[in-house]
Protein backbone atom coordinates (compact mmCIF):
# COMPACT_ATOMS: atom_id res chain seq x y z
CA UNK A 1 0.00 0.00 0.00
CA UNK A 2 1.33 3.14 -0.61
CA UNK A 3 1.96 5.76 1.84
CA UNK A 4 -1.30 7.75 0.38
CA UNK A 5 -3.36 4.65 0.51
CA UNK A 6 -2.20 3.95 3.79
CA UNK A 7 -2.68 7.67 4.68
CA UNK A 8 -6.33 7.49 3.45
CA UNK A 9 -7.50 4.08 5.09
CA UNK A 10 -6.09 5.69 8.41
CA UNK A 11 -7.00 9.24 8.81
CA UNK A 12 -4.80 9.29 11.99
CA UNK A 13 -1.61 8.47 10.42
CA UNK A 14 0.60 11.15 8.54
CA UNK A 15 3.95 10.74 7.04
CA UNK A 16 4.98 11.78 10.91
CA UNK A 17 3.92 9.32 13.15
CA UNK A 18 4.34 5.87 11.29
CA UNK A 19 6.76 4.19 9.03
CA UNK A 20 6.43 1.08 6.74
CA UNK A 21 8.77 -1.61 7.72
CA UNK A 22 7.76 -4.13 5.20
CA UNK A 23 7.04 -4.91 1.42
CA UNK A 24 3.36 -6.60 0.44
CA UNK A 25 3.06 -10.24 1.39
CA UNK A 26 0.09 -12.33 1.62
CA UNK A 27 2.06 -15.04 3.41
CA UNK A 28 0.89 -14.07 7.20
CA UNK A 29 -1.55 -11.24 8.40
CA UNK A 30 -1.46 -9.18 11.93
CA UNK A 31 -2.97 -11.98 14.26
CA UNK A 32 0.52 -13.87 12.95
CA UNK A 33 2.87 -10.87 13.00
CA UNK A 34 1.91 -10.14 16.65
CA UNK A 35 3.37 -13.51 17.89
CA UNK A 36 6.31 -13.70 15.56
CA UNK A 37 5.12 -15.71 12.59
CA UNK A 38 5.46 -14.82 8.78
CA UNK A 39 4.76 -17.79 7.28
CA UNK A 40 1.14 -18.13 7.94
CA UNK A 41 -2.37 -16.74 8.51
CA UNK A 42 -4.07 -17.04 12.63
CA UNK A 43 -7.56 -17.04 11.88
CA UNK A 44 -10.34 -18.87 14.04
CA UNK A 45 -11.94 -18.74 10.41
CA UNK A 46 -13.79 -22.60 10.25
CA UNK A 47 -14.26 -22.75 6.60
CA UNK A 48 -10.80 -22.03 5.46
CA UNK A 49 -6.93 -23.44 6.37
CA UNK A 50 -5.78 -20.63 8.53
CA UNK A 51 -3.76 -21.56 11.77
CA UNK A 52 -5.32 -21.56 14.66
CA UNK A 53 -4.35 -23.07 18.34
CA UNK A 54 -5.65 -26.45 18.68
CA UNK A 55 -8.92 -26.40 21.24
CA UNK A 56 -9.47 -22.97 20.83
CA UNK A 57 -13.43 -23.12 19.30
CA UNK A 58 -12.93 -21.31 15.83
CA UNK A 59 -15.45 -18.14 16.76
CA UNK A 60 -14.22 -14.29 15.65
CA UNK A 61 -14.99 -13.48 19.02
CA UNK A 62 -12.83 -11.72 21.67
CA UNK A 63 -13.27 -14.28 24.36
CA UNK A 64 -11.68 -16.79 21.59
CA UNK A 65 -8.86 -14.62 20.81
CA UNK A 66 -7.78 -13.74 24.11
CA UNK A 67 -7.72 -17.74 24.79
CA UNK A 68 -5.57 -18.26 21.53
CA UNK A 69 -3.19 -15.72 22.86
CA UNK A 70 -3.38 -17.13 26.47
CA UNK A 71 -1.76 -20.75 24.78
CA UNK A 72 1.31 -18.39 24.13
CA UNK A 73 1.04 -17.29 27.98
CA UNK A 74 -0.37 -13.49 27.47
CA UNK A 75 -2.54 -12.38 30.09
CA UNK A 76 -4.76 -9.55 30.15
CA UNK A 77 -3.13 -6.53 31.29
CA UNK A 78 -4.49 -2.99 32.82
CA UNK A 79 -2.36 -0.65 30.91
CA UNK A 80 -1.00 -0.10 27.07
CA UNK A 81 2.38 1.78 28.37
CA UNK A 82 5.77 0.11 28.12
CA UNK A 83 6.61 -2.25 30.88
CA UNK A 84 10.53 -3.27 30.64
CA UNK A 85 10.37 -6.94 30.34
CA UNK A 86 6.54 -7.49 29.02
CA UNK A 87 5.93 -8.34 25.53
CA UNK A 88 2.22 -6.49 24.87
CA UNK A 89 -0.29 -7.11 21.94
CA UNK A 90 -3.63 -4.89 21.68
CA UNK A 91 -6.50 -6.20 20.09
CA UNK A 92 -8.65 -4.14 18.42
CA UNK A 93 -11.92 -4.86 17.92
CA UNK A 94 -15.57 -3.80 15.95
CA UNK A 95 -19.03 -4.05 16.90
CA UNK A 96 -17.79 -6.36 19.48
CA UNK A 97 -15.59 -8.48 17.20
CA UNK A 98 -12.12 -8.54 16.82
CA UNK A 99 -10.27 -7.59 13.30
CA UNK A 100 -6.90 -6.45 14.00
CA UNK A 101 -3.87 -6.93 16.59
CA UNK A 102 -0.84 -4.80 16.93
CA UNK A 103 2.84 -5.30 18.96
CA UNK A 104 4.14 -3.16 21.14
CA UNK A 105 8.07 -2.38 20.47
CA UNK A 106 11.05 -2.08 22.70
CA UNK A 107 10.75 1.49 21.37
CA UNK A 108 7.38 1.92 23.13
CA UNK A 109 6.18 2.29 19.82
CA UNK A 110 3.25 -0.45 18.08
CA UNK A 111 3.98 -2.39 14.55
CA UNK A 112 1.00 -3.66 12.90
CA UNK A 113 0.38 -5.91 9.36
CA UNK A 114 -1.97 -4.22 7.30
CA UNK A 115 -3.58 -7.19 6.55
CA UNK A 116 -1.99 -8.58 3.25
CA UNK A 117 -0.24 -5.11 2.83
CA UNK A 118 2.60 -3.95 4.46
CA UNK A 119 4.02 -3.62 7.83
CA UNK A 120 4.10 -0.53 9.61
CA UNK A 121 5.81 0.67 12.59
CA UNK A 122 3.22 3.71 14.49
CA UNK A 123 3.77 6.06 17.66
CA UNK A 124 0.69 5.18 19.40
CA UNK A 125 -2.55 3.35 18.70
CA UNK A 126 -5.03 5.62 18.24
CA UNK A 127 -3.23 6.46 15.41
CA UNK A 128 -4.78 2.69 12.94
CA UNK A 129 -7.93 3.64 14.93
CA UNK A 130 -11.03 4.26 12.69
CA UNK A 131 -13.83 2.68 10.19
CA UNK A 132 -11.62 0.13 9.43
CA UNK A 133 -10.28 -1.68 12.49
CA UNK A 134 -12.62 0.40 15.09
CA UNK A 135 -11.24 0.69 18.55
CA UNK A 136 -8.38 -0.91 20.99
CA UNK A 137 -10.36 -3.45 22.94
CA UNK A 138 -8.42 -5.75 24.96
CA UNK A 139 -4.26 -5.03 26.20
CA UNK A 140 -2.26 -8.66 26.16
CA UNK A 141 0.98 -9.10 28.09
CA UNK A 142 3.46 -12.13 28.59
CA UNK A 143 6.95 -11.78 30.21
CA UNK A 144 9.66 -11.64 27.14
CA UNK A 145 11.79 -14.95 27.15
CA UNK A 146 15.03 -14.28 28.34
CA UNK A 147 18.16 -16.15 26.68
CA UNK A 148 21.46 -16.89 28.33
CA UNK A 149 23.98 -17.71 26.45
CA UNK A 150 27.01 -19.14 27.65
CA UNK A 151 30.19 -18.98 26.13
Amino acid sequence: MRQSLIESKFPNLSEINYKITSPYSKNYNCIAWVVGETDRWWWPDPYYQYYWPYNIPRTNTLDCFIKAFTTLGYKISTTEKYEKGFEKIALFAKNNLPTHAARQLESGHWTSKLGPQEDIEHFDLKSIEGQDYGKVTVILKRRKNITTYYS
